[in-house]
């Protein structure tokens, strides 16, 4: 799916929610991309080391059939081809971890998930997991691309945007996302927090707030 692409301040908010969520030891897939400890100033930080779970990866919020829809759009919006995508990235661990410790976000995607159902029933008379993979994705085609929008799908198209947004940051965040897709975006801000240059706003608070 297009729209992959990170600006810089949603790259900062990216690693703001990856850097906490990284603290649970609970993934099975998902793993922080940020290295063991970097040099800030003159001090090394040390960041949380992931611990491997002995047991699959158990839904923080979502139900499992709710799980099993979240991570077929993950899969469709970063496919895995050539390269590793977004099921090995363990994307769908990050948005179910992520909607569990926001309360802002637990309507959205519930809601967002049985319009989604709930469509492709009205339309091929199936729910979304039953289509064939065609079918899923000419259903995300409309939501996803202005030119193939429809009157009645606006709930849809909300849904999928935000769906996007955190299949794009947990993937470019995670370990799998930047080694494999090697993206430039991630590895050139990486640099960038090495050696901060707002030394007179640490918190950052000159920057624009992020999107809701």
């Amino acid at each position: 799916m297009a729209g992959q692409n990170l600006e810089r301040r949603d790259m900062l908010r990216a690693l703001s929610l990856a850097a906490g969520a990284a603290q649970f030891t609970g993934f099975e897939k998902w793993a922080f991309a940020f290295p063991d400890s970097h040099e800030h100033g003159s001090k090394t930080i040390k960041q949380p080391v992931q611990i491997e779970p002995k047991s699959p990866y158990k839904p923080q919020f979502f139900t499992v059939d709710e799980f099993a829809t979240i991570s077929r759009l993950s899969e469709l919006i970063i496919p895995t081809d050539s390269t590793p995508g977004a099921r090995e990235a363990g994307v769908s661990e990050f948005i179910d971890f992520m909607v569990f410790s926001d309360q802002s976000l637990q309507y959205r995607f519930r809601y967002g998930i049985r319009w989604i159902d709930a469509h492709a029933r009205y339309l091929l008379n199936r729910s979304f997991l039953e289509l064939t993979p065609e079918q899923q994705i000419d259903i995300l085609t409309h939501l996803a691309y202005k030119d193939r929008h429809r009157t009645g799908e606006e709930d849809g198209r909300e849904f999928f945007q935000l769906i996007r947004e955190y299949t794009v940051i947990g993937f470019y965040t995670s370990r799998i996302g930047m080694i494999e897709i090697d993206f430039p975006g991630l590895k050139q801000y990486w640099k960038e927090v090495n050696g901060c240059p707002h030394l007179d706003d640490p918190e950052h608070r000159h920057l624009p707030p992020p999107r809701d």
